[in-house]
């Protein structure tokens, strides 16, 4: 065998391993899906607090529920699970195929929590609740809310 080979066969055995090294180190790309996970069709994401058309000070305690699927942290590839996402005061984005963004108006609970408080200005307010996979990605179909209306004081 020459130098050439033995070489080339080295380069590739190195970036075998760095691809089995990054993805150990990283299992939530290990395997990336082209496409969101599949959602349970008889899945119901909800709010449990405030009710809707609520008139309620500040800060609000707002309290999520989940029918028919289950609650995982980001990063954590288990079918039908995923985290909350909250939009305030925005309207559902138009390609759900997306990672959702981290913004002032979709908040991101990826740790698996349930509810939040938030300190919301006086005014009345658009809530929803939309389901998002271990990237972020809403299900295929999406699970999301009804929006509710709320006015603090």
């Amino acid at each position: 065998m020459s130098y050439f080979s033995t070489t080339r066969q080295n380069s590739a055995i190195r970036a075998t391993l760095l691809f089995v090294v990054i993805t150990l180190a990283n299992p939530g790309n290990a395997n990336p899906e082209k496409t969101p996970e599949k959602s349970n069709e008889r899945a119901n994401v909800y709010f449990i607090s405030p009710a809707p058309d609520s008139v309620i000070p500040s800060p609000v305690t707002v309290r999520f529920g989940l029918r028919h699927m289950g609650i995982a942290p980001a990063g954590i590839a288990f079918p039908m699970t995923g985290h909350h996402h909250l939009l305030v005061d925005q309207e559902v984005p138009t390609d759900l195929t997306l990672p959702l963004p981290s913004t002032k108006k979709i908040l991101h609970f990826g740790k698996g929590q349930t509810e939040v408080e938030l300190a919301l200005p006086p005014g009345k307010h658009r809530l929803q609740l939309l389901l998002g996979d271990h990237l972020h990605r809403p299900h295929k179909p999406p699970v999301l809310s009804e929006p509710i209306h709320i006015t603090v004081q």
